[in-house]
């Protein structure tokens, strides 16, 4: 095989010597190209080792950029919740400064409450010490209307024992003069002058008015004198008696009496009877002229409607009224009064004491009676008794 010899690339045969070296300095060259690449592939190596960890950065750097993406978004989400929350707490601040100004000022107020509380109890400590005091007064007040009414219980049962007597006593003059009168009537009367005999009528007026006023004395001395023995009665059964009695009156006043209801009840009969009897020609007596007696009498059982009359009963309700010429009712209290008239005793006669009896039989009965009227328009009279005494 032939050698193969270097020739210059521009066919110039070199010497040896510049041959050699050439070798050399391509040697040279080979050797640092060699380590060139050598170095090439570490640099390669170490860029593919840095771009695998350059890649895994990245990755990592993504992650990182999503996290913080979120990160973000929640921060600005609480950033929104606080600014919210700042929102409410100003608000809650002002509240709260405005409830605190309020609690001032409730305080300023307590404080003056307690102030008025304070002076109040002083207060109260001062009427309580002058309540024990009108408390003491009125013991002894008391103390005193209970002996003032037993001497006057005991004032009354003279004086009503007084009257009862008294009448009896007058009664026997009173018989006298009656007796002369009624001879002089009937053996001188026509010896009598025009003015004799006037001066005697009146006699015999007053001597009229006399017997009545002692009859009636006598009969309001007997409610409180004589014994009561109360009795179970139909309150209908006393009125058509009564009716029956005064039959001659009503006919002649052509009265009419409307009797309604029909209550009975523990009463005195006897007494009873005088209080119907009074009341019913109490109606006559002041009827008006010209116009017909319209007396209407109706009884009811009914409860308690008034303080006066204890809750715990029931009541016969008797109610008699009438069309005559009644009564003012500023005179009212007094229409039940001892002697009492309130019409002209020449227009209407009587003795003042028919009411005061009928109101002492109520009482009796531990009932209550009251009287309403209209000058011109009647009268109306309300009697409560309790069923059983």
């Amino acid at each position: 095989m032939s050698e193969k010899k270097n020739i210059p690339p521009d066919g110039i045969a070199l010497p040896e010597k510049n041959k050699a070296n050439h070798n050399d300095e391509l040697l040279l060259l080979n050797k640092k190209l060699s380590q060139q690449i050598e170095e090439r592939k570490k640099r390669a190596a170490e860029l593919v080792i840095a771009n695998i960890e350059l890649a895994y950065q990245n990755k990592e750097k993504e992650q990182r950029a999503a996290e913080l993406v979120i990160a973000n978004a929640e921060l600005a989400f609480q950033n929104k919740e606080r600014e919210k929350r700042a929102a409410e707490l100003v608000i809650a601040n002002t509240e709260l400064a405005f409830q605190n100004q309020e609690k001032e000022k409730r305080a300023a107020e307590l404080v003056i409450a307690n102030t008025e509380l304070v002076f109040q109890n002083q207060e109260k400590e001062k009427r309580a010490a002058e309540l024990v005091i009108a408390n003491a007064e009125l013991t002894f007040q008391n103390q005193e209307k209970e002996k003032r009414a037993n001497e006057l219980a005991l004032t009354n049962n003279e004086l009503e024992a007084f009257t009862y007597i008294s009448s009896h006593h007058l009664q026997e003059p009173l018989r006298k003069i009656q007796v002369f009168t009624d001879r002089i009537s009937t053996d001188e009367h026509q010896n009598l002058t025009l003015k004799g005999k006037y001066y005697f009528e009146r006699i015999e007026v007053a001597a009229s008015h006399m017997q009545g006023l002692i009859n009636d004395l006598l009969t309001y001395s007997r409610t409180s004198v004589n014994e009561k023995k109360f009795e179970n009665c139909s309150i209908n059964d006393i009125i058509n008696k009564v009716i029956e009695d005064l039959s001659e009156e009503i006919i002649l006043k052509k009265a009419i009496i409307e009797v309604s209801g029909n209550c009975s009840a523990y009463v005195i009969p006897s007494q009873f009877h005088q209080l119907i009897c009074n009341l019913i020609n109490n109606s006559l007596k002041f009827s008006k002229q010209g116009e017909i007696p319209h007396i209407t009498i109706e009884s009811l059982y009914t409860k308690q409607t008034t303080k006066n009359l204890p809750s715990s009963s029931d009541y016969c309700h008797i109610i008699i009224s009438d069309n005559g010429i009644g009564f003012d009712q500023q005179f009212e209290s007094r229409v039940f009064e001892m002697f009492q008239q309130l019409h002209s005793r020449t227009d209407y006669k009587g003795t003042g004491i028919g009411l005061a009896i009928v109101k002492k039989i109520v009482e009796n009965h531990k009932g209550i009676i009251t009287a309403t009227g209209r000058l011109n328009q009647g009268a109306k009279f309300d009697i409560y008794i309790p069923v059983v005494s």
